[in-house]
């Protein structure tokens, strides 16, 4: 008797855990599903296009007279001022013409002080003294002319900027417009790109841009539209635009493929989310988000600007929204969700 009682007691205390847990009712466990924290952040809109690098200024230096090089004044490669005689011709026959203009000037001028005296004392006449000035200032006009000539047996440089590679050597008898050396301003370049004419009105001169020389790396450089041309081409529709790019340490070069980026607005407190968020039924484009109870809903929304894999959200959603980024195959509206952060910090790394 003792001993059914005893196995009794036992059996119902072995029953009970098992009826308290089977007392609670059953939670349906959520699909995990990778979701993002839609946050504000900084969004510029930009036109991209491609040009090749110019020089400011790029000229081959030629004589303007006829002449045989006496001496040649700068070296392959150097730097120089504007005004810096480069190449020098003979000059003799010039250099006579200019004593010999500078002879009948003198004789002229005495003739004509003479002329003056004696209009003064009225022993002269008038005419004698107007044909003394007339002649003095003809002789006068050729002084100007045989120095003039005589100046440009020197060859100076047009600009300040780095010289190329000579064409001629001393002893060359060179003529008129033949292409001695070339000049380079390389202080500042220019870079000529073209647009669609539908972005026109985006554009401006003393806008600001930057470049990414392929050639020379990831670097950006600044620089600035100085001009828009003033009709499009009528076949392309495209507008051509030029702008300035400092060069004061002299590494661009004139010839170089650049990457031209000019922001035209700025969004600062910008909705974005990533591009894989989006779900698209026909006409309207949608988003997966979660609700307090972290159950999937289907939200409508307008999108705005696409850029580097992140589309902006113009309406539908606000900051703090919880979003699904993958996953959205096998979730329906409705469905609890178990919520993976994608954009959560690394506890991990953290340690």
């Amino acid at each position: 008797m003792k001993r059914n009682l005893v196995l009794l007691l036992l059996c119902s205390l072995t029953a009970m855990p098992v009826q308290a847990e089977t007392s609670e009712p059953s939670q349906p466990a959520g699909l995990p599903a990778e979701v993002i924290t839609v946050t504000s952040a900084s969004l510029t809109e930009q036109l991209n296009a491609v040009g090749v690098l110019q020089a400011n200024e790029a000229v081959m230096v030629s004589p303007e007279q006829n002449g045989r090089v006496s001496d040649i004044l700068f070296s392959e490669g150097q730097k120089i001022e504007a005004g810096t005689p480069l190449f020098q011709l003979d000059s003799a026959l010039y250099d006579a013409a200019l004593a010999q203009a500078r002879a009948r000037a003198r004789l002229s001028e005495l003739e004509y002080q003479r002329a003056s005296s004696l209009l003064e004392k009225r022993v002269g006449s008038r005419t004698e003294h107007d044909t003394r000035l007339a002649q003095l200032r003809v002789d006068q006009a050729e002084v100007a002319l045989a120095q003039t000539q005589l100046d440009k047996m020197t060859v100076r440089a047009p600009f300040s900027g780095t010289l190329g590679l000579r064409q001629v050597s001393p002893g060359d008898f060179v003529t008129s417009g033949q292409p001695l050396v070339e000049l380079t301003d390389l202080s500042t370049l220019k870079v000529e790109f073209s647009i669609p004419e539908r972005h026109l009105q985006q554009l401006q001169t003393g806008q600001p841009l930057s470049l990414i020389i392929d050639a020379l790396g990831a670097d950006a450089f600044a620089g600035e539209i100085y001009a828009i041309a003033p009709s499009a081409n009528p076949t392309s529709h495209n507008i051509r635009v030029r702008a300035r790019v400092p060069n004061p340490d002299g590494v661009l070069r004139p010839g170089l493929f650049a990457r031209i980026q000019v922001e035209t607005a700025r969004h600062e407190q910008a909705l974005v989310v990533p591009e894989q968020a989006l779900i698209l039924q026909g006409n309207q484009t949608l988003v997966m988000q979660l609700n307090a109870d972290n159950q999937a809903e289907l939200t409508p929304v307008t999108t705005g600007l696409r850029r580097f894999g992140e589309v902006q959200i113009l309406s539908g959603l606000a900051p703090g929204a919880v979003v699904v980024t993958a996953g959205h195959l096998k979730l329906r509206p409705g469905m609890p969700v178990t919520p993976v952060f994608a954009d959560a910090p690394d506890e991990d790394a953290d340690a």
